[in-house]
């Protein structure tokens, strides 16, 4: 199946993933494994429903399609062959003499099973017309005195297909009533079913959301609960990243005056140790600490945002460069910016990380062929050959991590993230100085996004959080209340 044009095996794979990060805890301190298969499989599922549901509730476009492999790869060769094989084996059985419908028999009650699962509880009259028309027993007996008619049977399913499958499937149906060939029109029969399987999921689905987003955040966190019942090490790279992150937001902080030394500095709030540790999501290291266990199921939606945060940084950095090289003349002119930034943006959304030295080099050169043109265009004269030199060395400098220019650019978007998860209203976000400006509209929706995620998690996370932070905040066990990460 594909999910939102991705295929329900990424899903599946995700799912596995979250599932062998927290039964790796299982085996993480090295002593033997003492965790039945039973439970371990147990375990599973109730990781996997727990990605599920949260996918459902936090992915307001999920959709389940049918799974088609590329034609290209060694899976859709097998499968081709192997469904191949099947409808020429049964070709091959219904042009025998007398025909061989044993195949066929199996196959039509199929079809009567997936009809059936279409079926709503009120449908009592189709149903009725199902069980007597494909009724087993008759059509067995037909079989024996040589009276099956197919095409009877067919034409049958295709009318009850008519009237259950949705508008959009119409062309689909009325296509099945041009095919005469036995195999060929049960072949169709089967295709056509399978999308309006999937069409009866996506609506029970969407039915289902509204209800689902009412008990999302006690499903979640009970289903958590149970994983950490079975497995209390579940949460310890969710620890490993509050602990730094707290380290981090303690050190920021200023340092009382009148007592100096390493206890001098206030402690940080349990919401400001949250935000940073939700900040360090956008520009995590693979590389470093561990993914915390309460993070994984938004990794991919994470992981998209800080792709989109790192694009929109270079994309500032760009207009920065540019405008100081050219001293904003070109910037004055009407359309100028939104062309140069959809150049900008058509060559950074069609790049992968890796080229971007050589995208960074191509970009300059299409940069310096707007400038000039906007130039001519206004009559203000040649751009300097020595400036357009330094342009595009600068812009090809920005692959560069430690470049100043998006260093700048980076912190001055962090700032803007952070003060939108602290506060939320325009008035207590910092000011969009230029180039900022000039992308905020893409930067309040990347926060907007992001805020979400964050709203969820803390919310469904936060009873699970509280004991972290509260041995972070009062080490030495200073009371047993501290302030609620919610």
């Amino acid at each position: 199946m594909e999910v939102n044009g991705k295929s329900l095996q990424r899903q599946r794979d995700k799912r596995v993933c979250v599932c062998v990060c927290v039964c790796v805890c299982v085996f993480a301190s090295g002593s033997p494994p003492t965790a039945s298969l039973s439970s371990l499989m147990e375990l599973e599922n109730c990781v996997s429903n727990l990605s599920l549901a949260h996918e459902i509730v936090v992915n307001g476009d999920f959709c389940i399609k049918p799974k088609s492999p590329p034609t290209d790869s060694l899976e859709g060769r097998v499968t081709d062959i192997i469904h191949q094989a099947f409808w020429d084996s049964l070709q091959e059985q219904l042009s025998s003499d007398p025909p061989n419908y044993s195949q066929a028999v199996i196959l039509l009650q199929e079809v009567k099973t997936m009809l059936g699962s279409l079926l709503l509880p009120g449908h009592i009259r189709l149903r009725s017309q199902l069980d007597e028309v494909l009724d087993m027993e008759l059509i067995q007996q037909q079989v024996q005195h040589g009276a099956l008619d197919l095409h009877r049977l067919a034409g049958f399913v295709i009318n009850m297909m008519a009237s259950l499958c949705a508008p959009v499937r119409d062309p689909e149906v009325r296509a099945l009533r041009d095919l005469k060939e036995p195999v060929e029109l049960l072949r169709g029969i089967f295709r056509v079913l399978g999308l309006m399987k999937s069409d009866m999921v996506n609506f029970t689905i969407q039915s289902l959301r509204p209800h689902l987003l009412q008990q999302a955040v006690q499903y979640e966190r009970a289903k958590f609960q149970q994983i950490l019942d079975k497995q209390p090490a579940s949460l310890d790279n969710t620890a490993a990243w509050l602990v730094a992150a707290a380290s981090e937001e303690a050190a920021a902080l200023p340092a009382h005056c009148d007592s100096p030394g390493p206890d001098s500095r206030a402690l940080p709030s349990a919401t400001a140790i949250l935000n940073r540790a939700y900040m360090h999501l956008l520009h995590w290291d693979p590389h470093g600490q561990k993914y915390p266990e309460s993070m994984l199921m938004d990794r991919s939606r994470l992981d998209a945002l800080s792709q989109q945060l790192q694009m929109l940084v270079l994309e500032a950095s760009v207009l920065l460069l540019t405008a100081t090289q050219c001293r904003g003349v070109a910037f004055s002119l009407q359309g100028f910016v939104g062309k140069l930034k959809q150049t900008i943006t058509a060559l950074f959304c069609f790049s992968r990380e890796a080229d971007l030295k050589r995208v960074l080099l191509e970009l300059g050169e299409a940069v310096l062929q707007q400038v000039k043109e906007a130039l001519s265009t206004q009559g203000g004269g040649e751009f300097p050959q020595e400036s357009q030199d330094l342009l595009r060395g600068q812009i090809s400098d920005l692959w560069k991590n430690n470049n100043p220019v998006r260093s700048l650019i980076g912190e001055r978007v962090r700032g803007f993230l952070l003060a939108m998860l602290q506060g939320g209203s325009a008035k207590r976000r910092p000011e969009l100085q230029f180039p900022l400006g000039l992308v905020s509209s893409e930067l309040a929706e990347l926060g907007t996004a992001f805020g979400r995620i964050v709203h969820f998690n803390r919310t469904v996370f936060g009873p699970f959080y509280a004991p972290i932070l509260r041995k972070l905040l009062l080490p030495s066990g200073e009371g047993e209340t501290g302030e609620d990460s919610r």
